[in-house]
């Protein structure tokens, strides 16, 4: 048994610990606490990946001295990329305290800069998933499509296979690479796996109306994309054979998947994602596109799909700040948020744009490397430097996504600093997953900076919204060029507090004074403002990262800037510190910008400033950009 107070202190010890760095790209991770540990402990970490990662977990043990503050677990390179979770117990004497933490982990020493030619960085894509990506059907389709076929292929397949055959949650994400593999490259597949795939693709369940009892989730749209697509192509591959759960024959079965794919893409031609500029999204829907563009039997779905794909590649290059997705999202989650290296859409920007990195998890890069590679898709060439800004421009991006538009999203951006919010969404209803406020700074995609009110109090939980993914509470977000206010009145039954990202190692410069936090990255300047003072979290999974402001009622200020017009991040404070947050009439809010002069935020989401009206209720789902010059003439 253990004492009492060797308990307490191996749980305070727990309690204050955290990784040393928000985020790995090198050198050698560790965890600290400042509480020294009593007694020598064994320490125990479980490596994993978020609830999609089929990879198994790593382990480390150690056995760390009595008063140590440091645990050293592995070097970079050693550990396996994407954002993990690090479950961490310490076991004395029978005794045993366990914590999660999460950090993201991205190879991007090894990766090092992307190739100058489109085409190499197509190539170096398929190379990275077919070497490094987890062992499944997209890492597969890579090998495949780069000559690997062969044993160690047919084993990723063989072992991907069971939870399509028993209609496991997202066994839809794993067939349909799977039906590129079989139709493009069967011939390099051992002929028993290949009929082992033939009976998967015939007794699978394509929709709730077949027959079937199991958890797959048919009804969000990138779901249904990707049913769809399954039943249209796996029905046209075997045309003659029968469809166990449906009783139709392939020619049957893929007449009702290509109806159904016909309908999605009037639905999405409309509407567009329902999930709206979700960074997880994306490459799930374009994983569904680049299949019908390449392989469609269809030539009205090919030139549709092949649409479609530059669509949603124009609308992530608008709300990109130098290639990463920078904005307001429908559907978010720590492990996305946190993850600015590793995340997919970061690998579309570098083979894409030259900006990014690799991780381990891949929807849609090797469909979207075969369609540029293959089979003739054009990307425009434009979207770069859309993507990717240069010069002295601004761009403000306005646009609408999901059915009756119900996200108005607004968008900012110069080279230096990019912000995106989502304009009168649900105001002080309780959230989703929605991050309806979120900022980058300069080059570095870990500049980053949102604001929210936590789901839950646990890190690194699952909650729906959780510490990081949504807002408990939604706030009244108003956002005029590079100015913003966000005001949360929260269910007294959720969380006491909100709360921002606000990662100090990763500025060039940053500081917090009482109820004003200052960061610059890069070029880009940021300030922040609250209606009382910011805690600064120090001790825990999230010190020297998170800003608190206590309370279920806030009020904050964002204001962004460029060096370009600003000497110091201390000129650039003291000119907007000054910034206040003014309640007229008829709920209609007013800021006077130093700048902008006075900015007025009305109730139904309109805002007024410099002689003109930015009206949320005009914004259509084609989206239109205003270009500003430097000395703030814009133009269409």
């Amino acid at each position: 048994t253990v004492k009492g107070d060797v308990a307490a202190a191996m749980e305070a010890a727990l309690d204050a610990m955290h990784f040393e760095r928000p985020f790995y790209s090198g050198g050698e991770v560790a965890l600290v606490t400042d509480v020294a540990l009593p007694v020598a402990v064994d320490v125990a970490i479980v490596i994993e990946g978020d609830f999609m990662s089929i990879e198994a977990p790593v382990i480390f043990r150690r056995r760390i001295e009595a008063g140590a503050r440091r645990i050293t677990i592995a070097a970079t390179e050693d550990l396996p990329a994407d954002f993990r979770h690090f479950a961490v117990s310490l076991s004395s004497s029978g005794f045993v305290g366990q914590r999660v933490f999460g950090v993201e982990i991205c190879h991007a020493a090894r990766q090092g800069r992307a190739p100058a030619i489109l085409a190499d960085r197509i190539g170096e894509a398929l190379e990275q998933v077919s070497n490094f990506a987890e062992a499944d059907t997209v890492r597969a389709l890579a090998r495949l499509a780069t000559g690997r076929g062969g044993a160690e292929t047919d084993a990723i397949i063989a072992a991907a296979l069971p939870a399509i055959e028993d209609c496991h949650d997202c066994a839809d994400f794993i067939l349909v690479p799977l039906l590129w593999c079989r139709r493009a490259y069967g011939d390099s597949i051992a002929v028993d796996l290949r009929h082992r795939i033939d009976e998967a693709i015939l007794n699978y369940r394509y929709w709730m109306d077949e027959p079937g009892n199991d958890v797959q989730w048919y009804f969000s749209e990138n779901h249904a994309l990707l049913f769809h697509t399954a039943a249209y192509l796996g029905g046209h591959l075997l045309p003659d054979a029968r469809f166990v759960r449906s009783g139709r024959t392939g020619a049957e079965q893929s007449t009702v998947g290509l109806a159904r794919v016909r309908a999605w893409l009037d639905h999405f031609e409309e509407w567009e994602m329902a999930e709206f500029n979700s960074a997880p999204y994306f490459p799930i829907d374009l994983k569904g596109l680049t299949i019908l563009y390449a392989l469609g039997p269809d030539a009205d779905v090919r030139r549709r799909a092949g649409a479609a794909i530059n669509r949603l590649l124009e609308i992530v290059a608008r709300s990109a700040q130098q290639g990463m997705l920078t904005g307001a999202q429908g559907r978010s989650y720590e492990h996305t948020l946190r993850a600015a290296r590793s995340l997919e859409l970061s690998g579309i920007a570098r083979m894409l744009w030259g900006k990014g990195f690799y991780g381990m998890r891949f929807h849609a890069l090797p469909q979207l490397a075969l369609c540029l590679r293959d089979h003739g898709l054009h990307v425009p060439q434009e979207l770069t430097g859309i993507a990717c800004m240069e010069g002295d421009d601004a761009q403000e991006w306005c646009f609408a996504q999901g059915q009756n538009r119900i996200a108005k999203l607004y968008h900012y951006k110069t080279r230096d600093f990019a912000m995106g919010s989502a304009a009168a969404y649900r105001w002080n209803e309780w959230g989703y997953q929605e991050t309806v406020l979120h900022l980058r700074l300069g080059g570095n995609p870990d500049a980053q900076i949102w604001i929210n009110h936590p789901g839950e109090t646990i890190h690194s939980g699952y909650g729906r919204p959780s510490y990081w993914g949504g807002s408990g509470s939604l706030p009244r977000v108003h956002q005029y060029r590079d100015l913003a206010v966000v005001l949360f009145s929260c269910a007294a039954e959720q969380p006491d507090f909100t709360h921002a990202w606000f990662p100090q190692s990763a500025f060039d410069e940053a500081w917090v004074k009482e109820n004003i936090a200052s960061a610059r990255g890069g070029d880009g300047l940021a300030m922040l403002k609250a209606d009382s003072a910011f805690e600064l979290v120090g001790r825990g999974p999230t010190a020297g990262n998170e800003l608190r402001v206590p309370g279920h009622q806030a009020a904050w200020i964002i204001r962004l800037g460029r060096r370009r017009q600003y000497r110091s991040l201390e000129e650039f404070e003291a000119r907007f510190s000054q910034l206040a947050l003014g309640h007229g009439k008829n709920d209609v809010l007013h800021v006077n910008d130093p700048e902008y002069g006075d900015v007025l935020f009305h109730p139904d989401g309109r805002m007024e400033a410099e002689d003109r009206v930015v009206d949320p209720a005009d914004w259509q789902v084609t989206g239109e950009a205003t270009f500003f010059t430097p000395n703030a003439v814009a133009t269409r």
